[in-house]
């Protein structure tokens, strides 16, 4: 009989309210927490964010990084959105590879579902992916308005929504509250 506890699932956390990144930091602290191998990522970030330096910190979590960043999308050029599609799938590709070979049971892919809706990386990839993982691996994707097909292939879907936030008031992000 198979042991159901050992069965990797697949979760978004997405909306447009605060919490999705948290959500996905709190679950790989769990994860560790548990004695179980993590590996952790963003996308579209510029590698700057509060959190990573505790993750960094945590037994058996691994944090692959973004070495590069290249700005909001809406401002890059077209030759510099090129570069930066080559990232990150290059990155995708890396972070998958090691989550397929390096016997993880968590991988948190942070804004990959933006990257996905902005063809940041090749769509056909990552669904493969979400597709073939293996087994035992539990997959987080973060981001707002997951795609159908990405929603489809999810155990979990769980939605932030926002009711009220400071940014509303002109409150810019706050260091170690919202960054």
């Amino acid at each position: 009989m198979e042991d159901k506890k050992t069965v990797g699932l697949i979760h978004i956390y997405e909306g447009d309210g605060k919490g999705k990144t948290s959500a996905g930091v709190g679950l790989s602290v769990r994860c560790a927490g548990s004695g179980q191998k993590v590996l952790y990522t963003q996308f579209l970030k510029d590698d700057a964010s509060s959190e990573l330096k505790v993750l960094e910190q945590i037994p058996g979590i691994t944090l692959e990084h973004c070495t590069e960043s290249f700005g909001f999308t809406f401002q890059m050029t077209p030759e510099v959105r090129e570069r930066a599609m080559q990232y990150y799938t290059e990155h995708f590709r890396r972070v998958t590879t090691l989550a397929r070979e390096g016997g993880y049971r968590l991988l948190v892919m942070d804004e990959l579902i933006a990257s996905y809706n902005l063809n940041m990386v090749v769509r056909e990839e990552v669904l493969e992916f979400l597709k073939n993982k293996p087994r035992e691996l539990e997959v987080v994707m973060t981001g707002r308005d997951p795609a159908a097909e990405l929603t489809e292939l999810s155990d979990y879907v769980s939605k932030i929504v926002k009711v009220k936030h400071p940014f509303d008031k002109g409150i810019p992000a706050r260091l170690g509250i919202e960054d």
